[in-house]
């Protein structure tokens, strides 16, 4: 069977709310999902001034964990437009398998969070290209296929790069019902994907 691993950072829950409808769509499709997160670089002290919420329970990836998989759904928040710390501090880690193009022809996506509707939904995904180039990994987009993303009634997070929740700088707005609608199809979408290239 298909192994999917969907990887997040999340400093408030946003992402890992995203992430729950993103591996709903991927079990629908009929692949396995891991479930990591990636490893916290702040202190307690700064992460409790930050009114930062408590990490779940879930296991820290390594870069040995990845060859595992037959693809990644990686979801976090943007940090000016591109990844946070502690995402670039994990994919740092991940020199030895670029050496040996261990993830090479493996398939890749992304899913967001930001504070506000121009926060960076597509440049954080944009900027994060390069190191799916520099390992040989197909990116899969998740393109206008979901009519959510036509949606102007209200705030929707996600784009053709993937689906999204718009937090509030505050981070009082939670993930709407129809982002998590946009979710479950990009896990949906990805499988099938995944699926096809990994026959």
């Amino acid at each position: 069977m298909v192994k999917i691993f969907v990887i997040t950072y999340s400093t408030y829950n946003h992402i890992n709310t995203v992430a729950e409808s993103v591996v709903k769509g991927l079990e629908k499709a009929g692949v396995e999902v891991g479930r990591y997160q990636i490893a916290e670089t702040l202190s307690e002290e700064i992460l409790a001034k930050m009114h930062a919420a408590p990490k779940p329970d879930l296991p820290i990836i390594k870069a040995s964990d990845l060859p595992e998989a037959d693809g990644y759904l990686f979801g976090f928040p943007t940090r000016y437009g591109t990844a946070p710390a502690q995402v670039k501090t994990f994919f740092d880690s991940t020199g030895q398998l670029w050496a040996s193009q261990a993830l090479a022809g493996k398939p890749a996506g992304f899913f967001f969070s930001t504070a506000s509707q121009h926060g960076g939904q597509e440049v954080t995904v944009f900027t994060s290209l390069p190191i799916l180039a520099h390992h040989g990994m197909i990116y899969v987009p998740l393109g206008y296929s979901h009519p959510h993303l036509f949606d102007n009634s209200e705030v929707v997070g996600g784009s053709a790069w993937g689906a999204g929740t718009v937090a509030n700088g505050d981070g009082s707005r939670q993930p709407s019902q129809k982002e998590l609608e946009i979710a479950e199809a990009q896990g949906e979408q990805f499988a099938k994907v995944a699926t096809k290239l990994a026959a």
